[in-house]
């Protein structure tokens, strides 16, 4: 079995847990601000460490006043903002266990890991939302409580625990160490209903320390700004604001990503933290706008020296004549990209899905470098990641320090280390299922280099064996495939069938623009999706797409609908991912009509 070995760069004393992380920042690093706060008019207000801890410590004594006891279990309910983080670290502070719900989950995904975990209090963001947690109640018959952000319930909480001392707020914090359970996070339920992942305080504490040893200096030095934009009930957003909070960064929160370019130039972040469609919309966007302005073919060429720019820092020598030309580029187009994220963001992180070699190289070239990672919510969110002094696209990068990647002889990535949680809640069979000897089983396939950087090339429960029995990885061609400005989402099928095949869906935000640039008339998206002329230009990705597989892994035939898979129609989970079962369960007219009535393309 192949592995590598990151070697711990630090030890956590065992009676530890994740508020020493924000002690130890007030202690070390009192000045930078912790958040920063937006207001009416457009300004942010600062936070500073000390008001922060100041204020997370007198919610905690108002938890305390209201019945949580050392291991009780808190959900939150919220779109990402600044009070999410102040409850969640509340909620620590009180010893109890916090329980992120998504803002978007149905009351039956409510009722289901309200009543699994348990939950005494429930923290959720609006009136409808606490209608949502109060059509479930009596189904978790634990939840005692529901207080409501818009509805000042923190405010009511401070003037609660005015009574409860400092001695017992401290004892109530130190109740809990490194082999406590810090939070219980529920997987997107892609293969079926959810299971609570148990993530102890030392899973938070020694992975955001390891990623501080190995990243911080470079990649988030003091000062550095952070806007969050991705649902703080997602491990990988909540992972990276813990980190931050640890750290001398600075962080403001955005819960509606229709102002993103309004936010991004208002807050000027350095650091970013996306999942792939995000990139791939701000490249697609750019193309468009810059061939809608008569400037494509400057666009294409630009492109290209960033790519090809982007590739020479990897072999260590760029010509002179590659230089000159990027430069110019810079000014002509890089600078504006760049402006475009608010002027200042120099590095970013991609996780969710991979980010594909060209847009890594792309965005490097422009003078973003974005370093792709992997995890899951079982791992705290990273497993690994690239490394700013050896960027490798089309890697995910070495592990962490302090845990060993290895493959197994099947191709399975599995991963020990100090980011492997304890167990699925409630649920020994599939902790033994999962974990083995220290052992995760990721359910993912992937390769390990010389150096130990991982690269992923699927996941086993998605591999399609055709019925000639050759395995296919979708993943390879989907990722591929969206990238494209007209595709939206893709799934691509041929399990037990004669070839490989897909369904598309378009992408209605630039569709129009698309048409337009393309001298096509104005057309919706179930009129696109019958259009010839569509079908040949997604005939050309779907050609381009082919050539990095065999051609018995190739997709011989698509079909467009004229539909799109999104997280309300149930069909994405919250963190974007397709719920294939889901989906080949749904389109299975669809299938049936590309099997039947088709023949593959020669």
């Amino acid at each position: 079995m192949k592995q590598f070995t990151s070697p711990p760069q630090h030890e956590s004393r065992p009676d530890e847990n994740t508020t020493d992380l924000l002690l130890g920042r007030l202690h070390s690093n009192p000045s930078v601000p912790i958040y920063e706060l937006l207001q009416p008019d457009g300004s942010y207000t600062p936070v500073s460490i000390a008001d922060f801890v100041d204020e997370a410590k007198q919610l905690a004594k108002g938890l305390i006043a209201s019945g949580v006891e050392s291991g009780d279990v808190v959900a939150i309910l919220s779109r990402t903002r600044y009070e999410w983080a102040l409850a969640d670290w509340a909620v620590w502070w009180s010893g109890g266990v916090s329980v992120p719900i998504y803002e978007t989950s149905s009351p039956t995904q409510i009722q289901w890991i309200a009543s699994d975990s348990a939950a005494k209090f429930a923290v959720v963001e609006s009136t409808r939302h606490k209608e949502d947690m109060e059509s479930v109640r009596g189904d978790p018959p634990e939840l005692a409580h529901i207080g409501v952000l818009d509805e000042g319930i923190l405010e009511e909480l401070k003037v609660r625990g005015a009574d409860v001392s400092d001695e017992d707020l401290e004892a109530r914090r130190i109740s809990r160490s490194l082999d406590d359970v810090a939070t219980i996070i529920y997987t997107s339920g892609t293969t079926g209903r959810p299971k609570g992942a148990e993530l102890t305080h030392a899973n938070f504490v020694d992975t955001t320390r390891s990623a501080v040893n190995l990243l911080g200096d470079q990649v988030l030095p003091p000062g550095s700004r952070l806007l969050m934009f991705l649902p703080l009930a997602h491990v990988f957003a909540r992972l990276i604001t813990v980190l931050a909070a640890a750290w001398p960064v600075t962080t403001a929160f955005t819960p509606d990503t229709k102002n993103l370019l309004d936010d991004l130039a208002a807050f000027k972040p350095t650091f970013l933290l996306a999942v792939p469609r995000v990139f791939e919309k701000v490249y697609n966007g750019s193309e468009a706008k810059a061939i809608a302005g008569g400037k494509g073919k400057i666009f294409t060429a630009a492109s290209q020296t960033a790519i090809d720019y982007s590739q020479a820092l990897s072999t260590g020598k760029v010509p002179f004549t590659l230089k000159a030309k990027h430069a110019v580029f810079d000014k002509l187009v890089y600078g504006k990209l760049r402006q475009a994220m608010g002027g200042q963001v120099q590095w970013a992180v991609s996780g969710g899905a991979p980010l594909g070699a060209r847009l890594s190289h792309f965005f490097r070239g422009i003078g973003v470098t974005i370093l792709e990672g992997y995890g899951l919510t079982e791992t705290t969110a990273p497993v690994s990641v690239n490394l700013p002094w050896d960027v490798r696209p089309g890697t995910v990068g070495p592990p962490l320090p302090g845990s060993t990647v290895a493959i197994d002889e099947d191709g399975e990535i599995l991963v020990k280390g100090v980011m492997v949680f304890k167990g699925y809640h409630n649920n020994p069979d599939a902790t033994a299922e999962s974990l083995s000897d220290g052992w995760f089983r990721t359910g993912d396939l992937g390769t390990l280099d010389e150096n130990g950087n991982l690269t992923i090339t699927g996941r086993r429960k998605e591999v399609i064996v055709t019925a000639g029995g050759k395995n296919v990885s979708p993943a390879q061609l989907e990722d591929q495939l969206r990238a494209h400005p007209l595709v939206s989402q893709c799934v691509v099928i041929g399990d037990q069938k004669p070839f490989v095949a897909a369904i598309l869906t378009l992408d209605p935000e630039m569709l129009g623009t698309w048409l337009k640039n393309n001298g096509l008339p104005d057309m919706d998206v179930a009129q696109a999706a019958d259009d010839d002329r569509i079908r040949a230009e997604l005939q050309t990705v779907v050609d381009r797409a082919n050539t990095s597989v065999s051609r018995a892994e190739s997709i011989r035939a698509f079909e467009v609908i004229d539909s799109d898979f999104t997280e309300e129609n149930g069909y994405l989970t919250p963190s974007l991912k397709l719920k294939r079962n889901v989906v080949v369960k749904d389109m299975a007219e669809t299938i049936e009509k590309i099997y039947a009535g088709q023949k593959p393309a020669s």
